[in-house]
């Protein structure tokens, strides 16, 4: 699980598996397995890095 923000400035917790792709045009949009999407404040890379970090807690993955 990772913590983003909305564009309203509420913070919620997204299950960063269900993530499919990021993309900024100009905001982030997060778009999940089922197509829905997320309007989120931080950047492409910031949900990168958390989405990887959840990643390495769960599965134990090496750092880079």
């Amino acid at each position: 699980m990772i913590r983003l923000t909305r564009r309203n400035g509420n913070s919620f917790v997204l299950n960063a598996e269900l993530i499919k792709f990021v993309e900024e045009v100009p905001d982030t949009i997060i778009t999940l397995r089922d197509g829905e999407k997320i309007l989120v404040t931080e950047d492409a890379d910031t949900v990168v890095d958390r989405a990887l970090e959840y990643a390495r807690h769960i599965r134990f993955l090496p750092e880079a």
